[in-house]
Protein backbone atom coordinates (compact mmCIF):
# COMPACT_ATOMS: atom_id res chain seq x y z
CA UNK A 1 0.00 0.00 0.00
CA UNK A 2 1.46 3.38 -0.93
CA UNK A 3 1.83 6.16 1.56
CA UNK A 4 1.37 9.86 0.94
CA UNK A 5 4.64 11.74 0.45
CA UNK A 6 5.87 15.13 -0.71
CA UNK A 7 4.64 15.60 -4.26
CA UNK A 8 1.71 13.20 -3.86
CA UNK A 9 -1.58 14.44 -5.24
CA UNK A 10 -4.18 13.43 -2.65
CA UNK A 11 -7.84 13.80 -1.87
CA UNK A 12 -8.82 14.65 1.71
CA UNK A 13 -11.89 15.38 3.77
CA UNK A 14 -11.60 17.60 6.80
CA UNK A 15 -13.39 19.40 9.59
CA UNK A 16 -11.84 22.65 10.81
CA UNK A 17 -12.68 23.74 14.37
CA UNK A 18 -11.76 26.52 16.72
CA UNK A 19 -10.55 25.54 20.19
CA UNK A 20 -14.06 26.03 21.61
CA UNK A 21 -15.38 23.40 19.18
CA UNK A 22 -16.95 25.85 16.72
CA UNK A 23 -16.80 24.38 13.22
CA UNK A 24 -15.69 27.03 10.73
CA UNK A 25 -14.95 24.86 7.68
CA UNK A 26 -15.71 21.32 6.57
CA UNK A 27 -15.87 19.13 3.50
CA UNK A 28 -18.06 16.62 5.33
CA UNK A 29 -21.73 16.83 4.49
CA UNK A 30 -22.81 14.83 7.51
CA UNK A 31 -21.18 16.77 10.35
CA UNK A 32 -23.18 17.44 13.48
CA UNK A 33 -23.47 21.20 13.34
CA UNK A 34 -25.91 23.58 14.96
CA UNK A 35 -26.06 27.34 15.54
CA UNK A 36 -23.83 27.03 18.61
CA UNK A 37 -21.07 25.05 16.87
CA UNK A 38 -21.00 26.53 13.35
CA UNK A 39 -19.86 29.95 12.21
CA UNK A 40 -22.09 29.92 9.14
CA UNK A 41 -25.71 30.43 10.23
CA UNK A 42 -26.96 28.77 7.04
CA UNK A 43 -24.53 25.86 7.57
CA UNK A 44 -23.46 26.43 3.97
CA UNK A 45 -20.08 24.81 4.49
CA UNK A 46 -18.27 23.54 1.39
CA UNK A 47 -19.14 19.87 0.92
CA UNK A 48 -17.00 17.36 -0.89
CA UNK A 49 -13.41 16.24 -0.69
CA UNK A 50 -10.51 18.54 -1.56
CA UNK A 51 -7.63 17.68 -3.86
CA UNK A 52 -4.14 18.99 -3.11
CA UNK A 53 -0.51 18.23 -3.85
CA UNK A 54 1.59 17.78 -0.70
CA UNK A 55 4.37 20.33 -0.58
CA UNK A 56 2.76 22.81 -2.99
CA UNK A 57 1.49 25.04 -0.14
CA UNK A 58 -2.11 24.73 -1.29
CA UNK A 59 -3.27 24.45 2.33
CA UNK A 60 -1.71 25.22 5.71
CA UNK A 61 1.78 23.70 5.71
CA UNK A 62 1.13 21.81 8.96
CA UNK A 63 -1.79 20.05 7.30
CA UNK A 64 0.24 19.09 4.24
CA UNK A 65 3.09 17.87 6.46
CA UNK A 66 0.68 15.79 8.58
CA UNK A 67 -0.39 13.83 5.50
CA UNK A 68 3.13 12.53 4.83
CA UNK A 69 3.28 8.83 5.69
CA UNK A 70 -0.48 8.30 5.86
CA UNK A 71 -2.22 5.49 4.01
CA UNK A 72 -5.63 5.81 2.36
CA UNK A 73 -8.32 5.57 5.02
CA UNK A 74 -6.13 6.91 7.83
CA UNK A 75 -6.93 10.06 9.78
CA UNK A 76 -4.95 12.66 11.65
CA UNK A 77 -5.76 15.62 13.89
CA UNK A 78 -3.62 18.72 13.45
CA UNK A 79 -3.41 21.74 15.74
CA UNK A 80 -2.33 24.94 14.03
CA UNK A 81 -1.28 27.83 16.28
CA UNK A 82 -2.71 31.25 15.40
CA UNK A 83 0.69 32.49 14.24
CA UNK A 84 0.79 29.78 11.55
CA UNK A 85 -2.87 30.14 10.60
CA UNK A 86 -4.36 33.62 10.24
CA UNK A 87 -1.84 35.42 12.45
CA UNK A 88 -2.09 37.09 15.80
CA UNK A 89 -4.73 39.73 16.43
CA UNK A 90 -3.30 43.17 15.65
CA UNK A 91 -4.92 46.16 17.37
CA UNK A 92 -3.27 48.29 14.67
CA UNK A 93 -5.77 46.83 12.19
CA UNK A 94 -8.67 48.47 14.04
CA UNK A 95 -9.45 51.98 12.80
CA UNK A 96 -12.15 54.61 13.04
CA UNK A 97 -13.41 57.00 10.40
CA UNK A 98 -15.97 59.77 10.61
CA UNK A 99 -19.43 59.20 9.19
CA UNK A 100 -18.96 62.09 6.75
CA UNK A 101 -16.37 59.92 4.95
CA UNK A 102 -18.99 57.24 4.28
CA UNK A 103 -21.41 57.48 1.34
CA UNK A 104 -24.76 58.93 2.42
CA UNK A 105 -26.68 55.99 0.94
CA UNK A 106 -24.79 53.46 3.10
CA UNK A 107 -25.79 52.56 6.65
CA UNK A 108 -23.11 50.53 8.45
CA UNK A 109 -24.33 47.76 10.75
CA UNK A 110 -22.25 46.25 13.57
CA UNK A 111 -20.96 42.83 12.47
CA UNK A 112 -21.28 43.62 8.77
CA UNK A 113 -18.36 42.62 6.52
CA UNK A 114 -17.37 45.10 3.83
CA UNK A 115 -14.79 45.28 1.09
CA UNK A 116 -12.77 48.50 1.36
CA UNK A 117 -10.30 49.96 -1.10
CA UNK A 118 -7.81 52.62 -0.07
CA UNK A 119 -7.93 55.83 -2.11
CA UNK A 120 -4.25 55.53 -3.05
CA UNK A 121 -4.33 51.82 -3.96
CA UNK A 122 -6.14 49.26 -6.07
CA UNK A 123 -5.86 46.69 -3.29
CA UNK A 124 -8.94 45.93 -1.25
CA UNK A 125 -9.47 44.20 2.05
CA UNK A 126 -12.40 42.82 3.97
CA UNK A 127 -13.22 44.72 7.15
CA UNK A 128 -15.85 44.15 9.83
CA UNK A 129 -17.90 46.95 11.36
CA UNK A 130 -17.15 46.90 15.11
CA UNK A 131 -19.04 49.99 16.30
CA UNK A 132 -21.21 52.78 14.98
CA UNK A 133 -21.86 56.08 16.77
CA UNK A 134 -23.59 59.28 15.70
CA UNK A 135 -20.28 60.59 14.34
CA UNK A 136 -17.99 57.67 13.44
CA UNK A 137 -17.60 54.02 12.47
CA UNK A 138 -14.96 51.64 13.81
CA UNK A 139 -13.69 48.87 11.55
CA UNK A 140 -11.56 45.76 12.13
CA UNK A 141 -9.31 44.64 9.26
CA UNK A 142 -8.04 41.53 11.09
CA UNK A 143 -9.06 38.16 9.66
CA UNK A 144 -12.07 36.88 11.65
CA UNK A 145 -9.96 33.95 12.93
CA UNK A 146 -6.78 35.92 13.67
CA UNK A 147 -5.50 35.21 17.15
CA UNK A 148 -7.23 31.83 17.24
CA UNK A 149 -5.65 28.40 17.17
CA UNK A 150 -7.24 25.99 14.68
CA UNK A 151 -7.80 22.24 14.88
CA UNK A 152 -8.31 20.12 11.78
CA UNK A 153 -9.50 16.51 11.68
CA UNK A 154 -8.33 15.14 8.33
CA UNK A 155 -9.14 11.89 6.50
CA UNK A 156 -6.93 10.75 3.63
CA UNK A 157 -9.48 9.61 1.04
CA UNK A 158 -7.27 8.80 -1.95
CA UNK A 159 -3.71 9.08 -3.26
CA UNK A 160 -3.94 9.99 -6.95
CA UNK A 161 -0.22 10.07 -7.79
Amino acid sequence: MSQAKIGSKVIINFVGRLEDGTIFDSTMGNIDCDEDTCTDSDHGLEVGPVELTIGENEFFSKIEESLIGLNVGESVTVAIPAEEAFGTYDDGNVFTISLDQIPEDFTPIVGQDLEMTAEDSDESEIVTVLAVTDTEVTFDANHPFSGQDLIYDIDLVEILS
